[in-house]
């Protein structure tokens, strides 16, 4: 008998983590990392309900730290197996990984000497040498290309339209008296979005895992361009900094795509932009270097040869760079990550700039529970920080359409494409109130059997 198992991603929108058990072998679908509140930022420290030496292999759908984040622990656990991916989600995992392994490292080391944490000492949840180890288990595998990650099980990548190299996945499993066919979706991106393609129509499945991270909502009509617009008019009026906390793969590239285009045809006045970001930079290299593979518009990344993005918007890479920016007076754009301010540079810009009225703090894209981004979205007089309470005087701002999630309407568009409804449907990656209107939504206009799943469920078959 085989069987699927929620480890993550269920009743909440980070720890991807699906465990698929057939012929007495083990794999993961995505190994992510949980953020946002307490309780689920300390399950990421539990032991998990597997055997990680046991696990034959994980199957990546992209690169987001809330779907491969947790593979460095996996490794600091025991996991010795392969991880499949896509050629640029490869390339984006190294990065991140390193990346956040020395955030863990940094964030325990600022822990223990400024001693606000209530473990003695502090401890990184894994380490840059985890991090590098797993890395080396990385296997690529192209779109369309059939592997086989476990006996028994087939898999192949569909583009998923998310960021560089996203994928649904696509798994068949002989059972011997048949063959049962799986789909996970992944993160599903959005039509007609600056520098990724459609999602591709999902193949026929028998059991379909499916994100609902805006299960509830649509997305303005509207676009960012206004909003971006009247921001930056109103940092010019005030002489104040506009700081974006932004992800560094595909959010960062897509905000500067933006800004770029509004200031070159006059919606919005010129000023420097900042992307104070090393993981954000050479994700754009990456995104320069798969664009062409996607069928994507390198040109707006500027020539092969000359300035990335164009003129006007300035790369820092190095601390010291990075604190020079502290000197500079607005009005000036900075990005940087990550997203819902959970950590990283945009904390110590974020410290400066949020006391004073003049700058303002830009939202653009989903805040998860318990995020600092959720807690100014839902307007926070005071945001703790590294021990204390900061006030916000700064102005909070939204910026509708800049998602990377489709949202109700796409991801029903998205499904219409399959060829025959699912004989299950489990819907994950959502807030309990998200995941439970698609799920609705699901039965009633498309006719698929869809539940929710809770964390740790099992279905069998």
């Amino acid at each position: 008998m085989a069987s699927l198992s929620f480890h993550g991603a269920a009743g909440t929108v980070t720890g991807s983590r699906f465990l698929l058990e057939a012929f007495g072998r083990q794999l993961l679908v995505d190994a992510g990392l949980f953020q946002g509140l307490k309780e689920l930022r300390q399950r990421n420290w539990e032991a998990p309900r597997f055997e990680p030496g046991a696990l034959g292999a994980v199957v990546l759908t992209h690169a987001h730290i809330d779907h491969s984040g947790w593979l460095p622990r996996l490794e600091r656990l025991g996991f010795r197996g392969a991880v499949h991916c896509t050629p640029a989600t490869a390339e984006l995992v190294r990065l991140l990984l390193r990346d956040s392994a020395a955030i863990q490292e940094e964030d325990a080391e600022y822990a223990n000497k400024k001693g606000y944490s209530k473990h003695h000492p502090a401890l990184p949840l894994y380490t840059v040498a985890d991090a590098e180890a797993v890395c080396r288990r990385l296997r690529t595998v192209d779109y369309g290309e059939w592997f086989e990650p476990s006996r028994g099980v087939r898999c192949r990548y569909h583009q998923a339209g998310h960021i560089v190299g996203s994928a649904q996945v696509e798994c068949h499993v002989d059972e011997g008296r048949g063959v049962k066919r799986l789909l996970f979706s992944g993160d599903v991106g959005r039509y007609d979005a600056p520098l990724v393609p459609d999602p591709a129509p999902p193949p026929a499945c028998d059991l379909l895992v499916v994100e609902s991270t805006y299960g509830d909502r649509l997305h303005s009509k509207l676009g960012p361009g206004d909003a971006l617009a009247g921001v930056l008019k109103r940092a010019v009026e005030r002489r104040g900094t506009v700081l974006v906390p932004s992800f560094a793969v595909g959010r960062a590239q897509q905000l500067i795509v933006v800004l770029r285009q509004l200031m070159k045809s006059g919606q919005a006045p010129e000023m420097a932009i900042h992307l104070d970001s090393p993981m954000a930079i050479e994700a754009t290299e990456i995104y320069r270097r798969h664009a062409e593979e996607d069928g994507l518009e390198a040109v707006a990344f500027g020539k092969a040869s000359g300035p990335v993005f164009g003129r006007g918007v300035y790369l820092h890479s190095t601390r010291d760079e990075s604190l020079r920016l502290n000197a500079l007076a607005g009005p000036r754009v900075i990005l940087s990550s990550s997203g819902m301010l959970a950590g990283g540079r945009v904390l110590h810009h974020l410290r400066r700039l949020l006391p004073d009225p003049a700058n303002a703090i830009v939202l653009a894209g989903y805040q998860a529970e318990g995020t600092r981004g959720r807690l100014l979205q839902n307007g926070a007089r005071t945001l703790r920080m590294h021990g204390q309470d900061l006030p916000v005087l700064a102005r909070i701002e939204g910026v509708p359409g800049m998602s990377g999630h489709a949202d109700a309407d796409e991801l029903v568009r998205w499904l219409r494409g399959m060829p025959a409804p699912p004989a299950q449907t489990c819907v994950v990656h959502g807030e309990p109130d998200a995941a439970r209107a698609f799920a609705q939504r699901l039965n009633g206009e498309l006719a698929f059997p869809a539940k929710v799943v809770g964390h740790l469920e099992e279905v069998t078959w």
